[in-house]
């Protein structure tokens, strides 16, 4: 089944140690993308718009479908036959301890993304003014939970973990699960192509797995940089808040600049080294700021918040997994969240697959499975919980009546960076200590970011060395450095907002490839001779009878 490494990539040149045509195809995609957007960015997100607008209202039935069904195939495997088959050779254990692990699985995943969204997300659940149009929350107003009281404030929570859950993971779990199977096991090149093995053969090596990857390393870049636009953005009304720096473009630009060359540095480090460590230290520092928020507000009544949410959560995923909106407003609200949410994880499962396959390897699929599924999952909801919580009951216990704590205002603008920050301020009285914790989300933003751009440079470059893990250095600075670029000529054409639009758009490739990986990887398994009980009349080497003798 495997392929020598040394046929696919050069072996001397400018290109050694890299797929020529995978590498040039690559810079010429991102360019003239690129170029693309900023000659026009009007016009370009105007085509943007109309592809996401109509997968969107067209086929929101389908993406909703197809994370339901990776998610059931998820918890089928982790409870079958095949959950002691290991990712790698019989005889492999893990390269990383436990927390490393799970560390690097929450950096990757969703760090900076629950730092934007973790206030802004529940409080517009929880809000009731319906500032775009169309409901805030459908769920609760089906449920008649139209007031915004505690009530509404479970419902708010329900959504958030909806869309930050088991389906969401589900499609990073079957990414990772199928790339380190194939990779480690199969000893196949680690690149997403791989995965297409079991359906296509040694046709992964030709045109169609050229492609899969190329459409692979276009949803990490443009990933990457989305995120690092929505990241200084929020750095820089941090910095505005603490020292009252100007939060404009030059302020935003040089963000880019100084973090790209960190998470490059990082990256050109290897994973044992900076990308590790600083995984590390994002959680004892978002460990710290948890702290804050909860020691410094409401303690007993978030705890609480937390047990009756996630049950509820639990209760109702699965119906709510199943939910098709057809009414005009309900519909549009499905639209712009939860297909929007679909389409963004679909869009980083290529990115944070390969990342979470790279660092699993010796792991047991039902090692593998359970910790990628529940331990970022549930560190996310007590995230959510917490920050979403506090600023929740801020406005549940406003001096001026329900709602008018500042927070909610501050999200029915859209001023998301600034959430964090007026939601920091209701903490406590103690100025020097919000000041501190504001420093605090402001500092973790841009390591949360690190940690996603330095696993994405290194993804991107095991891609185009055809499966290498430990890629040529010169090319993960290049491709560092250019997520960086990316993200600064976008900012500067006033394009990354059609970036995110297109990244969205892109999505759906991607799930066509994620369902056939899917059904790949079960297959294979189904095949897989080690996972086989042993017959009945298998025999000890002195003549015992194992399935008798021994178990009698």
């Amino acid at each position: 089944m495997a392929t020598d490494r040394s046929k696919l990539v050069a072996q001397s040149g400018l290109w050694r140690g890299l797929h020529p045509g995978m590498g040039l195809a690559a810079k010429g995609m991102v360019v003239a993308f690129v170029v693309f957007t900023v000659l026009n960015v009007e016009f370009a997100n105007s085509i943007y718009t109309a592809i996401r607008g109509w997968i969107e209202s067209a086929l929101n039935w389908y993406y909703i479908s197809a994370l339901v069904i990776m998610m059931f195939v998820c918890f089928y495997l982790m409870c079958s036959r095949f959950g002691s088959i290991r990712l790698g050779d019989d005889d492999s254990r893990p390269e990383f301890s436990n927390f490393s692990w799970f560390a690097m699985l929450f950096s990757a995943g969703v760090g900076i993304g629950l730092l934007f969204f973790g206030i802004a997300e529940p409080m517009f659940y929880f809000d009731n003014t319906k500032p775009w149009g169309y409901p805030n929350n459908p769920f609760a107003d089906q449920a008649m939970v139209t007031e915004m009281n505690e009530a509404r404030a479970v419902h708010a929570m329900r959504v958030t973990y909806y869309h930050w859950g088991f389906h969401g993971w589900a499609v990073y779990v079957m990414v990772g699960l199928s790339l380190a199977y194939f990779g480690f096991r199969k000893k196949l090149p680690l690149t997403l192509r791989s995965s297409l093995y079991p359906i296509i053969g040694e046709k992964i090596y030709g045109p169609v797995g050229h492609a899969v990857d190329l459409l692979a390393v276009f949803g990490t870049v443009f990933g990457v940089a989305t995120s690092l636009g929505l990241g200084v953005s929020q750095m820089a009304v941090g910095l505005n808040h603490l020292f009252g720096v100007d939060p404009g473009t030059t302020t935003q630009l040089i963000l880019i600049v100084v973090i790209s060359i960190v998470a490059t540095f990082s990256a050109v480090s290897g994973v044992g080294n900076g990308i590790r460590i600083i995984s590390e230290w994002n959680i004892w520092l978002s460990i710290a700021l948890l702290a804050f928020f909860l020691f410094g507000g409401p303690t007993n009544w978030l705890l609480g918040f937390f047990v009756t949410t996630t049950g509820d959560y639990l209760w109702n995923v699965i119906p709510m997994g199943f939910q098709i909106f057809n009414g005009e407003g309900a519909s549009s609200w499905q639209g712009n969240w939860t297909i929007f949410y679909w389409g963004w994880w679909i869009s980083w499962a290529p990115f944070v697959g390969m990342f979470i396959a790279r660092i699993s390897r010796g792991r047991t699929i039902r090692e593998f499975m359970i910790g990628v599924m529940f331990v970022p999952t549930t560190l996310a909801f007590f995230w959510l919980c917490i920050f979403g919580g506090s600023a929740i009951h801020a406005e549940l216990t406003a001096a001026g009546g329900v709602g008018t704590a500042g927070i909610a205002d501050l999200v029915r603008g859209w001023n998301l960076p600034a959430a964090l920050y007026g939601t920091i301020e209701q903490v406590t009285v103690l100025d020097w200590l919000n000041w501190a914790m504001a420093a605090l989300a402001t500092f973790l933003l841009a390591t949360w970011f690190i940690t996603s751009s330095d696993s994405g440079t290194l993804v991107i470059t095991t891609m185009l060395s055809m499966g290498d893990d430990d890629p040529p250095q010169k090319f993960r600075i290049v491709w560092g450095l250019g997520e960086g670029f990316v993200a600064g000529a976008l900012l500067l054409a006033g394009g990354l907002k059609a970036l995110q639009t297109a990244s969205i758009a892109a999505a759906l490739p991607v799930s066509v490839v994620l369902l056939l990986m899917t059904w790949g990887v079960v297959k294979s398994l189904h095949e897989d001779s080690s996972a086989v009980a042993a017959p009945e009349e298998e025999f000890a080497p002195d003549g015992t009878s194992l399935s008798g003798e021994l178990r009698a």
